[in-house]
């Protein structure tokens, strides 16, 4: 079986066709702070609205518990998405009530609604299979067919991702297509040397990235969090640094693994160690094993890789044709210690060949440091769904619509 698009579902025009979107933007006293995935929507949208489709938005916002929430009210999203698709869009107050209703009747050809957040209802993720499927049968009532391109929630058996598709005709959006054609390239006789980039706090959340990834690589870049798990692996102390201690046992077979499989895995030289988690706090720079070595002794926390460990990490991503890269560097949030994490994505913007940056975090941050989206070879939309990808996971949102 193969992925159903677009196409499978023939003409679209005069047709009310509901759309799963990952709309799950960062929100700010109602501000939108980061509307890439409103923008990662668009050509799905524009494709319908030039078929003539009634397009009907479904989206989650957060984690409101089952029940309206003005925190994670979609109304502002709304209002980006009339901006970027430079027409109309009109909002429904709720998800399969009156007020979606109301809105879905009133469109004509070519025009666009876009319904409350799912989660305030909770039939969307209910772990009761007949709740969401009659969550799901609602939502149908208002289509004719469904289009899945949600890329960052398809790894969730959810009503509007799993149940929802079965309900209607379905097929996968132009999103869900680009990114899986990406990440199929990093799995599928990927160009080499290919370096795979891993950040973030914790090694339990890549353990099976790095499990299935190891034997595909030729260089694991380590930093983030992380990082000071597998320092203590090889011995050193890492202060009050993060630490998985259950993790070490592990770490150290990764270790041995990677040696007999011939991939290098490149750890921190030296790392940016403060006084304490704050932007104002003192910080100095140590080599990796000597990071209790400061005034503040044991309770020193290292908060970013050193400029000579970003200097290494960037030569290997530069010299490489195929770069993933999931998780920051360092706190950058946190000025002083985001030098790491932006010299990992200037590299990766020099890339010649496919450097992906991972969704999630790893989106957030380059984006925040003022990068542009299309000085990346790709950025992927779905952090979680990427690296259960990645991890040989079976995807149900994908798996629904045909995918195996």
């Amino acid at each position: 079986m193969t992925l159903r698009t677009l196409e499978s579902l023939g003409s679209l025009a005069g047709k009310r066709v509901i759309v799963r979107c990952d709309l799950n933007v960062p929100l700010k006293d109602g501000v939108i702070t980061d509307d890439g995935r409103v923008r990662a929507s668009l050509p799905t949208l524009n494709a319908l609205i030039n078929q003539g489709a009634r397009v009907v938005v479904v989206s989650h916002l957060g984690r409101p518990d089952g029940a309206p929430d003005a925190r994670y009210s979609l109304a502002p999203v709304a209002q980006r998405l009339s901006e970027l698709l430079g027409k109309p869009v009109t909002f429904a107050r709720d998800t399969v009530g009156s007020g979606a209703q109301d809105a879905v009747a009133s469109l004509g050809d070519g025009d666009v609604a876009l319904l409350e957040n799912l989660r305030f209802n909770p039939g969307e993720t209910s772990k009761s299979e007949d709740e969401r499927t009659a969550f799901a049968a609602k939502l149908a009532a208002l289509a004719d067919a469904f289009v899945s391109d949600g890329f960052g929630v398809v790894h969730r058996k959810q009503a509007s991702v799993y149940e929802l598709a079965q309900a209607l005709p379905s097929a996968a959006g132009l999103l869900i297509q680009a990114e899986l054609d990406v990440l199929d390239r990093l799995t599928e006789n990927p160009e080499a040397p290919y370096t795979v980039v891993l950040g973030g706090s914790k090694v339990s959340d890549k353990l099976g990235v790095i499990d299935h990834l190891l034997p595909r690589v030729n260089s694991l870049l380590i930093g983030g969090g992380m990082l000071f798990t597998f320092l203590a692996a090889l011995g050193h102390k890492v202060g009050s640094s993060l630490l998985e201690s259950d993790q070490l046992d592990t770490v150290k077979e990764y270790l041995t693994r990677a040696e007999q499989l011939g991939v290098e895995i490149v750890l921190p030289t030296d790392v940016v160690v403060a006084s304490k988690f704050a932007a104002d706090a003192e910080h100095v720079v140590r080599p990796a094993e000597a990071i209790e070595d400061t005034d503040w002794g044991a309770s020193g926390l290292g908060l970013d890789i050193g400029p000579e460990t970003a200097e290494r990490f960037a030569g290997v991503i530069r010299a490489s044709h195929t770069v993933f890269w999931n998780g920051p560097m360092g706190v950058f949030e946190l000025a002083p210690f985001a030098t790491g994490t932006r010299a990992i994505a200037e590299a990766l913007t020099q890339v010649d060949g496919l450097g992906v940056v991972g969704g999630g975090d790893s989106a957030a941050a380059v984006r925040a440091l003022g990068f542009a989206d299309d000085q990346f070879g790709h950025i992927s939309t779905g952090g979680g769904a990427s690296l259960e990808f990645l991890e040989g996971k079976r995807l149900p949102g994908l798996e629904v619509l045909g995918w195996q």
